[in-house]
């Protein structure tokens, strides 16, 4: 090229500068390079076909960087490498018999720019310029085994070219019996999906040494059949052709996610390039054409082309492949399979022949059964017979403000309104109003006032609507006793039953649970001690409104605030009752768990960084409410995930703004099917388990998680609301951002597409680890990079724990939480174990296998002799657990490598891939399934190429090292919990021994913490050891499943023994 440099030899300058030798890294050139030369891309159109085309030199600098690529560049200037849309096979092999530019990668990672082409017979696959002889230079179609997407071969995988080039650009090209490879980087990840694409339906339809044209037509006919046949039905007259009106009316009918003026749109460009005389009206043919043009998403296409065995359309075969392997559906039958044509598939013949085509795929990826919500979560699907405290309830603040805090509107609707979404604790500001009726209303501002009774009997009409579980209300009161008892009187007779009038039970340790208190009423507030036997006493006021009152006379700490309370109050108030916080400490020995404390915003996040173990602990006994700080007058909204992170379970927010913090809160409740209940996660319940929301180390017994997801594309993006700029272009990008415990939290964005909000292809992936899941939240949003105001167009927010893996839709809502018509991402997600210790693999990063320590997880020393000894005994079974698990992941991890695929992958991909290869080897050449005893194994016939042996390796040392965790987790496991019943015997007289033993103040309390965390540790290991067990023989069950579906099964050979899977 010309703007690149070139090094030629001292005895090469006498020669034609024709003859300049290629640039490599290490300044050599190898047997294909020797006569290389390089030449700007202009010449290739001048130089005669039949002569050898000089070529482009590497273009890699000698430390390995590549010239001339702004990484930091973010965006996308096509979203498609052509102007015409890929709707069709056809449409990708036309583009490939036109010619790519791509990047030819050898296995010494050095890189040639070369123009690779199909033959106009759709039989072979060349290239040039070349060194090699015009019929080297090419791949026979006859000749490929397989053609594989992203970077799984060596070659690709080797840091000097995984850094530089996105996954989503790089494809491989399989041939020969001896299993070459063909590695490949295109310019963009659309013009490597129509390579991969058009190479995949060659290869479906090839027969012989032929690939027939008419075969790669005959792939529509089914389609093509359905369309004629509605069109036809929707012709009124004997032209046989139908107006403007009635295709945009057939349009919709067939598609209805396609807007009237993207129609008329199209309808114009048509008319324009048209010169006969029916304009204005389209026939059959162009009808079709302008469907498919409009339906098809390219995107959908070539993933159905990946999964279609003969042609352009899944068979239930193919679907039910498609089901297990992609969408991680278990025990798919062939009639669920039918099931899903027969509800999606538009076409009779499609529906009669049991074939799902292109549209029917699209409706059904499109459905709710594809949504990225796991369906299992829309209803309730946690325990809910566990202490209130053990839950994150829904809460609102200043329920009753529909605006701001100083002179906003207060309504009834907006008590209404928070219940219907599932909130559980509402707030109440009773003050006295005329004629002795209380009212509510944001004292001492301009805010409007309310009838109490009024909002009581909205509350009484809607408190269970939504959710059976109890309605916590959280009553200010600033009322006279006179009006005290009118409020008891309105909710005694307006709540009748539901009102929870019942006593405390000074026996029980723990509050009630969600399911004891059913459709029971709960209120919140003070309670006159038992020293006060009249009707009427004092208490101390230390909730939200005696802050907001210290803070407006500027009174000291010291000086506490008391107010009347009525006895017909106070004997409502049960398992909710105020009380002032003072310090951990003291709350563990005078507080009753049924008083409960209200941190303001700033408290609460000062104790959250100052103590966060000692804030979960109390949180496992006591219940906290969390209220904004009374700064926030225009109704914003803090981070509620920061307090959740310490397991303040009513963490408070104002309902009535929206944002990002609100999307979280919603997104959050979704998880237990909206019931305003979410269950906390085991260890910030546990009584003996350590928890801090900012530990950097590994948290005992919770194996991190990797997130893979990867944004493919963008559906009819909306313009921003509040955007000032003109039009309706849009250039939208995407974020994906993870909440959770500070090490958890990340945000990735995509690169912008611009001037396009209908159909943008993104194409792209990130990686996340999550350290903790239970507690981690998934944001998707999508902006405008053209804005002028607002750039926000549709987020979704979804708990980690609900998001179901393959490919799925995001729907987007607005940022008032309603959703957008047809406004969507189309993404995959994939889950993995993450190996070991050590931080996740970056994007690019060289997935070669090292050897590394292996971290284990270890004891903490208490300082304690005797109870050190009782823990020491736990090393060899802790190290035991870890080794059979990590020696699973590791040959799991080597098999998906072997078989090409990612580390995404799931064992049926590998094992239809591997039976795949082994037919395509020779004539002869198969694969057979048997069981040998409980365990699968895979015998070949036929003379194998070295690749497959040692893949077939590769599977062996997999089954064996699942054998081996199933045979002896169990042994393991039993020694794991001999050791935590041995250090809990301690328990009791732990600080007393640890006393003795000389321990006291800060020793003391590290002694405690370490002896929680090395019970927590044990149980933990002895659990991730269990579901490890789980896993292997889910493992080999799906192994089974798939070799059956695949028909490699002999006869006699079905699932796996059930004894293996009890």
């Amino acid at each position: 090229m010309a703007d690149e440099e070139t090094k030629t030899s001292p005895e090469d300058k006498n020669n034609s500068v024709l003859q300049t030798e290629d640039v490599f890294i290490n300044g050599n050139s190898d047997s294909e390079s020797k006569t290389e030369s390089v030449t700007d891309q202009e010449s290739l159109d001048t130089v005669p076909l039949d002569k050898t085309l000089p070529r482009k030199s590497s273009f890699m600098n000698k430390d390995g960087s590549r010239r001339n690529v702004n990484r930091k560049k973010t965006v996308s200037f096509s979203s498609m490498p052509t102007e015409r849309k890929i709707a069709t096979a056809q449409d990708c092999l036309s583009y490939m018999q036109a010619g790519s530019e791509l990047i030819k990668v050898r296995s010494n990672s050095r890189q040639y720019h070369r123009i690779f082409t199909l033959n106009p017979d759709m039989t072979e696959v060349r290239w040039q310029p070349t060194s090699k002889k015009p019929h080297k230079a090419r791949i026979s179609v006859g000749s490929i085994k397989e053609v594989r997407s992203g970077k799984t071969t060596d070659a690709l995988k080797n840091k000097e070219i995984a850094g530089i080039y996105p996954d989503e650009c790089a494809f491989s090209i399989v041939f020969g019996e001896t299993f070459e490879s063909m590695d490949l980087i295109a310019n963009t990840p659309d013009e490597a999906n129509i390579w991969v694409t058009g190479l995949t339906c060659l290869l479906n339809t090839h027969s012989g040494s032929m690939s027939s044209p008419e075969a790669i037509e005959e792939m529509q006919q089914m389609r093509d059949s359905w369309l004629e046949e509605v069109f036809s039905a929707a012709v009124r007259d004997e032209s046989e052709t139908l107006a403007e009106q009635e295709v945009v009316r057939l349009m919709q009918n067939l598609n209805n996610n396609i807007t009237t003026s993207r129609i008329k749109t199209k309808l114009k460009e048509l008319e324009l390039s048209r010169e006969d005389c029916k304009r204005g009206r389209l026939n059959s043919t162009e009808f079709i054409s302008l469907f498919k043009e409009m339906s098809t998403r390219p995107e959908i296409y070539f993933l159905l082309v990946r999964y279609a065995s003969n042609a352009d359309y899944l068979s239930t075969d193919d679907l039910l492949l498609f089901l297990e392997a992609e969408q991680g559906m278990q025990r798919v039958t062939k009639e669920k399979c039918l099931e899903v044509i027969n509800k999606f598939e538009p076409s009779k013949e499609g529906k009669r022949k049991g074939r799902l085509g292109i549209d029917g795929f699209t409706y059904y990826l499109l459905s709710v059964e594809c949504d990225i919500f796991d369906p299992e979560h829309d209803t309730v699907c946690q325990d809910m017979t566990q202490p209130l405290s053990h839950y994150f309830v829904a809460s609102s603040h200043n329920t009753y403000l529909l605006e701001d805090q100083l002179k906003g509107p207060s309504s009834v609707d907006a008590y209404i309104r928070v219940l219907k979404t599932g909130c559980r604790c509402i707030e109440l500001d009773c003050w006295d109003g005329n004629n002795d009726e209380p009212v509510i209303y944001h004292g001492h501002t301009l805010t409007s006032k309310i009838s109490f009774s009024h909002v009581i009997e909205a509350i009484d009409k809607y408190a269970f609507d939504v959710s059976d579980y109890p309605v916590i209300l959280s009553i200010e009161n600033h009322c006279s006793i006179k009006q005290q008892r009118r409020m008891v009187e309105h909710m005694t007779n307006i709540f009748g039953d539901k009102l929870f009038c019942g006593t405390i039970d000074e026996k029980r340790t723990l509050l009630p649970s969600p399911e004891d208190l059913k459709r029971k009423i709960i209120i919140k507030g003070k309670k006159l001690p038992p020293s006060v036997t009249i009707d009427e006493g004092e208490v101390t006021d230390e909730d939200e409104g005696a802050e907001s009152e210290k803070k407006k006379n500027n009174k000291k700490d010291g000086i506490i605030k008391k107010h009347k309370l009525a006895r017909e109050l106070s004997d409502l108030v049960n398992y909710c009752v105020s009380t002032r916080f003072e310090d951990f400490q003291l709350s563990i020995q005078k507080q009753q768990y049924w008083q409960m404390c209200s941190f303001s915003e700033s408290q609460a996040l000062k104790l959250a960084i100052a103590c966060p173990e000692e804030f979960v602990n109390h949180n496992k006994t006591f219940l906290s409410r969390i209220y904004p700080n009374g700064m926030r007058v225009d109704s914003s909204n803090y981070n509620p995930q920061d307090l959740w992170n310490c397991g303040c379970q009513m963490v408070a927010l104002n309902y009535q703004t929206p944002g990002i913090m609100m999307d979280l809160y919603n997104g959050w409740f979704n998880k237990n099917g909206g019931c305003g209940y979410v269950l906390k996660p085991a260890i910030m319940r546990e009584e003996i388990a350590y928890f801090s929301a900012n530990t950097k180390d590994v948290i005992p017994g919770v194996s991190p998680q990797i997130l893979h997801v990867k944004i493919i594309s963008g559906q009819y993006f909306p313009k921003p609301k509040g955007s000032g700029a003109r039009g309706d272009v849009t250039d939208p990008y995407v974020t994906i951002e993870i909440f959770g415990i500070p090490a958890d939290c990340a945000e990735e964005k995509t690169k912008t597409v611009p001037h396009n909000g209908y159909n943008p292809i993104f194409d792209e992936s990130f990686e996340f680890q999550i350290n903790l899941p239970e507690l981690a939240l998934v944001r998707f949003s999508v902006l405008d990079d053209d804005y002028i105001g607002d750039e926000f167009i549709g987020q979704f927010t979804i708990p980690f724990e609900c998001m179901q893996t393959g490919y799925r839709h995001v729907r987007l809502l607005s940022n008032t939480g309603d959703a957008i018509d047809n406004c969507c991402l189309f993404v995959h997600v994939a889950i993995t174990n993450k190996r070991g210790g050590g931080k996740a693999h970056k994007r690019g990063m060289s997935v070669k296998k090292t050897k590394r320590k292996r971290d284990y997880t270890s004891m903490k020393a208490i300082g304690v002799k005797s109870i050190d000894e009782t823990f020491k005994v736990s090393i060899q079974p802790l190290r035991d657990g870890t080794d059979l698990r990590d020696n699973v992941q590791t040959a799991l991890a080597e098999f998906k490598e072997t078989c090409g695929l990612s580390p995404i992958a799931n064992i049926k991909q590998c094992i239809r891939l591997l039976g795949t290869r082994v037919s395509n080897t020779t004539e002869t050449g198969s694969l057979n399934f048997q069981m040998d005893g409980e365990y699968p194994k895979l015998e070949a016939e036929g003379n194998l190429p070295d690749i497959l042996k040692k893949a077939l390796l590769a599977f062996d040392t997999m089954v064996n090292e699942c054998k081996s965790l199933i045979d002896n987790a169990e042994n393991v496991y039993e020694k794991l919990l001999q050791c935590q019943r041995a250090g809990l015997e301690w328990h009791e007289d732990l600080e007393t021994v640890s006393q003795q033993a000389g321990l006291k103040g800060k020793k003391l309390s590290k002694a405690i913490e370490n002896f929680a965390w090395n019970i927590r540790v044990l149980q933990g290991q002895a659990d991730l050891l269990t579901q490890a067990k789980k896993e292997c023989q889910e493992y080999i069950r799906q192994i089974s499943e798939a070799a059956i579906t695949l028909g490699l099964a002999k006869n006699g050979n079905t699932l796996c023994n059930n004894n293996l899977t009890d």
